[in-house]
């Protein structure tokens, strides 16, 4: 078991399967020493938890654990590649995205939920940049979806 897959474990949590691709993508794509995610909704078990915009169905709060969610099947699509996660040199970049009623404004509230968890699991390996960006519609209803780009160490 890797160090980082030994910390989630201290943390109660497992990394999952990789979410399969709802379309024409791969999970995750390495390009020298960076590894790229595909936007991750927060699937449990091959479906959605819930469904619907934050702000109106959703609170902030579920929002913020659904961004969690997401972030653990990112690190889930980098192993995918990496092939250990105890390879993460950082997190460089989070994007995510928050399907969001008109008058919600809380998507950097929302986000803190991917970017705590990778503070948890990563410790400073996953102090990053990040965009929190508010939308009309995410695929299949899902009320978050968050891509990491992260650096590798020699392997």
């Amino acid at each position: 078991m890797s160090a980082v897959e030994a910390r989630l474990a201290e943390l109660g949590l497992t990394l999952p399967a990789v979410v399969p691709p709802l379309a024409a993508y791969q999970p995750a794509v390495q390009s020298g020493p960076y590894v790229f995610t595909a936007g991750q909704l927060p699937m449990v078990d091959g479906k959605l938890p819930v469904t619907g915009k934050v702000g109106a169905e959703v609170t902030a709060e579920e929002a913020k654990e659904l961004a969690r969610t997401c972030a653990l099947n990112a690190l889930a699509a980098v192993k995918s590649v990496a092939g250990d996660l105890d390879r993460v040199a950082r997190v460089v970049k989070v994007v995510g995205f928050v399907a969001s009623a008109a008058d919600f404004t809380g998507q950097p509230g929302v986000l803190n939920g991917a970017s705590e968890l990778l503070g948890e699991v990563l410790g400073d390996k996953g102090v990053h940049a990040r965009s929190a960006v508010g939308v009309a519609v995410l695929p299949l209803d899902a009320p978050v979806e968050v891509e990491i780009q992260v650096e590798l160490t020699q392997a």
